[in-house]
């Protein structure tokens, strides 16, 4: 009698159902208690004659007293389907050398001995089944019963990597490697199971085939999935198939596309190491390059070493003409735009527009990434703006009362933390500028008054402390004032306020200058005068170079010139539609010659303490 095939939709006989007391010591692996059932020795039990019989010993009455060793399961499994699945080697080599035609038999599912022993990781199971089916089985047989798929297409191959059984993929390459090379009814190969199970054992077996595919779904190999898993596995397939690195899969992502996502830049590292320069421009189904997918999963580090490796690829656009600095500005992943911005390469990507016209800038303010914004802003709208001017750009003619103004107030939404932060700074000054009043320097004699009271540093002192207190607390109510006022006005308010606070915290260093100066000795005086001196100096120049619009020169320039017509007219439409820009170029050359007055003041103060 043979067994049922796999899909056969006949019924089982009753007679060929499995006794449950063979099933049990089948799958216990109890050999002579599974025999001693077969030759029908074992008896059955005696029940009263009153009673009802049990199941077990009604089912056991069914078989006349014995078992067949070609009983199934309701899923039509033999006993050496139940005997592989649990790794009973003995049991194993029993039931074969019984009947041998048991080793090619097939569940309903179409799952052989073989597929059972290699789905649990049996690695001796599945060693004692080909070499009992070779011992057994023709040469054609055996070759079948090894690449043998069941119901889904699985070869015992594919069932051994899905589970990352490591030592059984190993026992099955060495028996047939040709298996490496099937797909199962997903079109995925073993490989691709075996990295996804994250064994490197399975996947180091797979690769000794050099011609085992590497096929995955929807057209993706074995390395899309690696990148994700391990850096060892994605070296092992690059050392193995370098091109699986430039293959696309259905939306035409490359491995590195997948590696971007994810930021690992070992792995990254790795895939560059065998990748053409050119590969790295490969383009999605949207147009996305892998330095798209860094930005917009906000991989900073990804993002530089992919443009150290490639710096032209900065200049890809995807679908929407949007370059990565697009994509990095729309998921406010300030971090990319600050590297940007310090990127001399890379400037020219922060004011390009889409086809739709917008800048990173106008996606930004869209989703309203105010950390963006700001940096954005401060990398040179009002530059751009300047250096238009400088170069002679044109506007566009179009009628001067459908000038849509550029207002400051709409895209500084970082305004109100950046408040809220400088009014607790000037708060503390004040704080710190009222307690310094009461601790003078150099104390107070037994009559109350200041030891040093008539000394001209000490007088400094005083007058350097009420300024600052004054002006930290003016700084203090203007913050406080455009916060709440939320105007048209409340921008100069925010502007004013800076420079207040500024004044405050110059005053209260100079302050601490003068109150040394009036109790110290002369060689720390001038070594505490040339530290605080330089300190000022560094602050400052570094401060006017951040904020200056494009060098000093172009500055003066912006604001001073008119004289010509064409640079009348220029400087007319720019206030038009920049009402900022003016006041900003304005408040920056301003700051720069207040700065270089006080440290002049400074310069005199140092002097007279000497």
């Amino acid at each position: 009698m043979e067994i049922t095939p796999a899909g056969c939709d006949h019924e089982i006989p009753e007679h060929l159902f499995m006794c449950s007391r063979l099933y049990i010591a089948a799958f216990r692996g109890y050999t002579d208690e599974v025999f001693s059932l077969l030759a029908g020795s074992s008896g059955t039990a005696v029940e009263p004659a009153n009673s009802r019989p049990s199941p077990a010993a009604q089912e056991h009455a069914n078989h006349h007293g014995g078992c067949s060793i070609r009983e199934v399961t309701a899923e039509r499994s033999t006993l050496l389907h139940i005997a592989a699945g649990e790794g009973h080697d003995e049991l194993i080599a029993e039931l074969c050398s019984h009947d041998s035609s048991l080793l090619s038999s097939s569940s309903s599912s179409g799952n052989t001995p073989l597929h059972c022993a290699a789905r649990a990781g049996h690695a001796g199971a599945v060693r004692d089944i080909v070499r009992l089916a070779r011992a057994n089985v023709e040469e054609d047989r055996l070759r079948a019963m090894l690449r043998g798929m069941n119901a889904t297409g699985d070869t015992a191959l594919h069932l051994a990597a899905r589970h990352g059984h490591g030592e059984a993929v190993e026992e099955l390459m060495e028996v047939a490697p040709e298996t490496a090379l099937e797909l199962n009814g997903g079109g995925v190969s073993p490989l691709y199971l075996a990295v996804m199970s994250r064994s490197v054992r399975a996947v180091r077996a797979i690769l000794s085939c050099r011609d085992a595919s590497a096929a995955g779904p929807s057209s993706q190999n074995a390395l899309h999935a690696a990148v994700l898993q391990s850096s060892e596995m994605v070296s092992l397939l690059l050392q193995w198939k370098p091109t699986l690195a430039t293959k696309v899969d259905s939306s035409k992502s490359t491995p590195l596309h997948f590696a971007s996502s994810d930021g690992d830049c070992s792995i990254i590292q790795a895939i560059l190491t065998h990748l053409p320069r050119s590969a790295i421009n490969i383009q999605d189904n949207k147009g996305l390059s892998p330095l798209h997918i860094a930005a917009l999963m906000g991989h900073t580090e990804t993002v530089r070493m992919l443009l150290q490796f490639s710096p032209a690829s900065a200049d890809i656009c995807d679908n929407q003409g949007q370059s990565f600095l697009h994509a990095a500005a729309m998921k406010g992943h300030s971090s990319i735009i600050s590297y940007a911005v310090k990127n001399s390469m890379l400037k020219h990507l922060l004011n390009a527009q889409d086809k739709e016209g917008n800048t990173p800038l106008h996606l930004a303010v869209v989703v309203e990434e105010c950390k963006v914004v700001s940096k954005l802003l401060s990398s040179g709208e009002v530059s751009l703006v300047v250096k238009l001017h400088e170069s002679g750009a044109q506007f566009q003619p179009q009628r001067q009362d459908l000038i849509e103004k550029w207002n400051a107030q709409d895209i500084m939404k970082w305004r109100d933390n950046t408040s809220k932060n400088l009014a607790v700074v000037s708060t503390l000054i004040a704080t710190v500028a009222f307690a310094a009043a009461f601790n003078v320097p150099g104390s107070y004699g037994h009559d109350g008054k200041a030891n040093l009271a008539g000394d001209p540093m000490y007088n400094a002192f005083l007058i350097l402390d009420t300024i600052s207190m004054v002006t930290s607390v003016v700084a203090t109510i203007l913050l406080v004032y455009g916060r709440a006022s939320r105007s048209h006005r409340s921008w100069p308010s925010f502007v004013i306020s800076m420079y207040f606070l500024w004044l405050s915290i110059n005053c209260m260093v100079f302050g601490f200058f003068t109150a040394i100066a009036a109790v110290s000795k002369k060689g720390i005086k001038i070594a505490m005068s040339q530290l605080i001196y330089h300190g000022m100096y560094i602050l400052t120049m570094q401060l006017t170079f951040l904020a200056m619009p494009g060098s000093f020169i172009s500055t003066m320039k912006f604001l001073v010139s008119g004289r010509m017509e064409r640079q009348q007219h220029a400087k007319r439409h720019i206030k038009r539609q920049y009402p900022f820009i003016a006041f900003y170029t304005f408040n920056v050359i301003f700051f720069f010659i207040i700065n270089n007055i006080a440290m002049l003041t400074f310069d005199a103060t140092r002097a007279l303490s000497y």
